[in-house]
């Protein structure tokens, strides 16, 4: 049985954490939670439901992931897998299954949950998502032939191909660099088309005008950063 480690940085979550922890299959052997500077009851409730907290003050999506792999490298064994989810309950925890199929069946080193138009329920993602995912992936298919159709924080990876990455980024282009060096590591990688619905809470990245232009500007810098290497 493989060791699934599932990692969700968590911003003021209180009111769906607890959702996203207990619609988790059994299969995973630990759920680790991130509370990033949370003022609300996140991390109560999140440790209420089972999941191992952890604290980053540090404010920053990256951050909080980075955490949680910290957390992983003093483990013995490793886990075999890492998944990512948002704290928001956008995703559905139960297609965890689905998520890591291709890394147990076809030994895939990563798999990025695909938020596919026919799967989304009206209004999950906004206007400047759907651009701003539909402008990345096509320069990444420009630039490096990528098969990419979305930048989806339900993933999942093989742990030793997760340290090979060398992950850095510390705020919004935490998914987008991942791709890239899956990219340019040559690792081999799919997209499985999930289920995606209007979140709890108001989004922190693209509820807001300030938050949509960061994200989107840290996207494009790693975009065309790699295009010049």
């Amino acid at each position: 049985m493989p060791k699934i480690s599932v990692i969700i940085p968590a911003f003021n979550e209180a009111d769906s954490i607890a959702h996203v922890i207990r619609e988790l299959p059994q299969s995973v052997s630990e759920i680790i939670v991130v509370n990033n500077n949370s003022t609300d009851a996140t991390a109560e409730n999140a440790r209420a439901a089972g999941a191992t907290v952890l604290t980053e003050k540090q404010m920053g999506y990256g951050r909080s992931c980075l955490k949680g792999i910290a957390h992983l490298a003093k483990q013995e064994p490793p886990p075999d897998i890492v998944v990512f989810i948002d704290g928001d309950y956008s995703d559905y925890p139960g297609e965890l299954n689905k998520v890591v199929a291709p890394i147990l069946e076809r030994n895939m080193d990563f798999v990025v949950g695909a938020r596919t138009k026919a799967l989304r329920e009206p209004g999950s993602m906004t206007p400047q998502q759907v651009f701003g995912n539909a402008l990345a992936t096509f320069l990444m298919r420009l630039f490096f032939n990528a098969k990419f159709t979305d930048l989806g924080p339900f993933r999942a990876i093989k742990y030793q191909q997760l340290k090979a990455l060398e992950m850095e980024d510390k705020t919004y282009g935490w998914t987008v660099e991942m791709q890239l060096k899956v990219l340019r590591k040559k690792m081999t990688y799919t997209e499985v088309p999930v289920r995606y619905k209007k979140r709890i809470g108001v989004s922190k990245v693209s509820g807001t005008v300030k938050g949509t232009i960061f994200a989107g500007v840290k996207i494009l810098g790693w975009i065309f950063k790699y295009s010049l290497r």
